[in-house]
């Protein structure tokens, strides 16, 4: 097995939650990147958006999978866009294995309707848009993972348990 578990996934599908279980399960380093790039940059995710763009976030990403590449074993939960370049998946599939973690829009909705912390969802805060969105990644996300798991309906531990028999 490769020494990393890559969760990668439209927001809401349960990466950080999963990361946790997996955490448990395998005893592992969790890494939750979006928590490390705030720590790093000293701001929030919303307010580096907010004040650098969605270019220097990316940024911000790719330095984040290089760093934990050079590291030992761990769980990462990866931001929904960490994909989107393919240097990304490039650095994942070298140094790891990544798992898709997919879901409904509905589903989707339900989890994090209530946040104020997803920058790319404050004009698309319904189904139909977080639907167009996911619409718009699906291809990148089936494209970049190794294994796909369904989130809808189960609990993090069952999940966790799907992607430990997967590796």
């Amino acid at each position: 097995m490769k020494k990393h578990i890559y969760l990668i996934g439209f927001m809401g599908t349960g990466k950080s939650t999963v990361s946790k279980e997996l955490k448990k399960l395998l005893g592992w380093e969790e890494v939750e990147m979006d928590e490390e790039i705030a720590r790093s940059c000293g701001m929030s995710i919303p307010e580096i958006f907010e004040t650098y763009g969605e270019a220097y976030f990316r940024e911000q990403e790719t330095a984040c999978i290089v760093s934990i590449s050079k590291t030992d074993s761990s769980i990462v939960s990866c931001g929904g866009g960490a994909v989107l370049r393919e240097e990304n998946v490039k650095l994942m599939k070298e140094s790891g294995q990544i798992i898709l973690l997919t879901a409904r829009p509905d589903t989707v909705y339900h989890r994090v309707k209530h946040g104020k912390d997803r920058p790319l969802l404050k004009d698309r805060m319904s189904i139909s848009g977080i639907s167009q969105l996911m619409e718009q990644r699906s291809g990148v996300y089936e494209k970049s993972c190794d294994k796909m798991v369904s989130t809808d309906g189960k609990t993090p531990l069952e999940i966790a348990q799907e992607i430990a028999e997967k590796l």
